[in-house]
């Protein structure tokens, strides 16, 4: 499930809300690259890019008021 949002956050420039190993809340980040074992991505605090295993990641989910739904998105063919 987490690679599906991480897919998700990466190919719609969306951001999503995750659980980090070690944190004590959740955060939004944006996914800017993804490898096999890594997920690159910016926080909606910090501008710049961070780097972190997936095995760091405990829980993912949408974030706040979004629904995951791509259609919405689209505009008469076009694809943002």
């Amino acid at each position: 499930m987490l690679n599906r949002l991480f897919q998700y956050s990466l190919q719609h420039n969306r951001p999503i809300r995750v659980w980090m190993e070690g944190d004590k809340k959740y955060q939004n980040i944006t996914v800017i690259a993804l490898t096999a074992e890594q997920v690159s991505f910016i926080t909606a605090r910090k501008k710049t890019p961070q780097v972190k295993e997936k095995s760091a990641f405990l829980a993912a989910s949408y974030a706040r008021g979004d629904d995951g739904d791509t259609l919405k998105y689209q505009n008469e063919g076009e694809y943002r």
